[in-house]
């Protein structure tokens, strides 16, 4: 299962967490992304991709400026995840036209639209491009 999925710049600074695990509380979480990324943002190019932090798993990619990270439990798969991430940034990529910082900041409703059409309560329901985007387009046209 998916605990939690940050995307954060290289300064540290969140731009988007969404947490899928009742475990963690509101100081907790502060205290806990500002760990994960500091851990992230230290590791170089060529260190691997995994590590484990305390109880955690911690997958992250980086994509110009900003790190996707997430956290699982034991029972996740490492590559699994590693590819999710590749695929929600061809997915933001797709939508916002070559997505960067900005597009994240400014439209953070579509940012979360477009992870929760790929997970929801911590499990992976869809992977498909094209439908997630078309989801998102669909309600696009309801809102115009």
């Amino acid at each position: 299962m998916i605990l939690f999925f940050l995307i954060v710049n290289k300064l540290g600074q969140t731009r988007l967490a969404q947490y899928y695990s009742e475990q963690f509380s509101q100081e907790h979480r502060i205290a806990l992304e500002n760990e994960v990324t500091r851990s992230c943002l230290a590791r170089k190019e060529t260190d691997c991709s995994f590590f484990e932090f305390r109880e955690l798993k911690i997958i992250y990619r980086r994509y110009a400026s900003l790190f996707f990270i997430a956290a699982v439990d034991d029972d996740e798969n490492e590559m699994g995840i590693y590819e999710l991430i590749h695929c929600l940034v061809e997915a933001y990529d797709k939508h916002f036209k070559n997505v960067c910082e900005l597009d994240i900041m400014y439209n953070l409703d579509k940012a979360y639209m477009i992870l929760d059409e790929m997970i929801l309560n911590g499990v992976i329901v869809e992977t498909n491009r094209a439908n997630v985007l078309q989801n998102i387009s669909k309600f696009d046209s309801f809102v115009k």
